[in-house]
């Protein structure tokens, strides 16, 4: 792997949990959507989608030198770092308001996924946005509930 490789990162969420969930000991929540989190401003989504799609989409600009990965949607340190998918539903007044994020850890990319990433210019992660209880997924998402691949 060279110094400072331009990789996208493309991220495809399937199998979305519908427009409105309630987990457990929370409140309901409506008119729901998920977007990519930018490096400190939880508040500043990418692309925010509606959590009824057939399935969603993302691709981020970053650069890889070595194993570390960094662009402005990845958050943490080096060999820490990782994607945060964050969930909102229609707050009182209609505004979006965060209720659940997603870590989607950089550090589980195996490394000769990287090193043909760096080639191909692509990284993919495929996951499943819904969880065993039906409601948005959330914490951090390991393989296999995410799968890493060296994209075309």
């Amino acid at each position: 792997m060279g110094e400072n490789e331009r990789v996208l990162i493309r991220i495809v969420g399937t199998r979305m949990p519908g427009s409105s969930c309630r987990p457990a000991g929370a409140p309901r929540y409506t008119d729901i959507h998920v977007g990519v989190q930018r490096k400190n401003r939880p508040r500043e989504l990418l692309d925010p989608q509606p959590g009824d799609a057939e399935s969603v989409g993302w691709t981020l600009d970053c650069t890889v030198d070595g194993t570390d990965v960094r662009g402005p949607h990845v958050q943490g340190r080096p060999g820490e770092r990782f994607v945060y998918l964050s969930w909102t539903a229609a707050g009182e007044d209609g505004t979006p308001t965060m209720f659940r994020r997603a870590k989607l850890m950089l550090a589980d990319v195996p490394a000769d996924v990287l090193a043909a990433a760096t080639i191909s210019g692509v990284l993919e992660a495929r996951l499943g946005l819904t969880d065993a209880t039906g409601n948005p997924v959330c914490a951090r998402v390991t393989p296999p509930a995410i799968a890493w691949t060296a994209g075309s």
